[in-house]
């Protein structure tokens, strides 16, 4: 009986492991997208330009993800996924701050 047992529990966690990987090998292959809302900013200001800046970071984690920490070839194209995304934005945070751009107008982001 302990043998059947122990088949069964082996049996159960494995499909478990499948069935919660199933979702991260889908996530990889859509595009996630984000908006960033800066019509409430005064970008003039430090506290503005800040509040901007961690309001990217933000939607930067939320589009390229969070890999565990087991994971570590996952983690290795979140970084890269981080690096990229941010340099893109990096040109449209210093237009909003010039106010060369309708704050009323989100930033849109998206990563794969």
């Amino acid at each position: 009986m302990s043998k059947t047992l122990k088949i069964i529990l082996a049996s159960f966690l494995i499909t478990a492991g499948a069935i919660k990987a199933a979702p991260a090998h889908a996530a990889d292959v859509s595009q996630v997208s984000a908006s960033v809302r800066t019509a409430d900013l005064d970008l003039s200001t430090k506290a503005g330009q800040r509040a901007l800046n961690q309001r990217l970071a933000i939607a930067v984690v939320d589009v390229c993800g969070k890999p565990s920490d087991v994971d570590l070839a996952g983690k290795n194209l979140a970084r890269a996924c981080r690096a990229e995304t941010s340099a893109r934005l990096a040109a449209e945070r210093d237009r909003r701050i010039a106010g060369a751009v309708d704050p009323a107008e989100p930033i849109r982001l998206a990563a794969r």
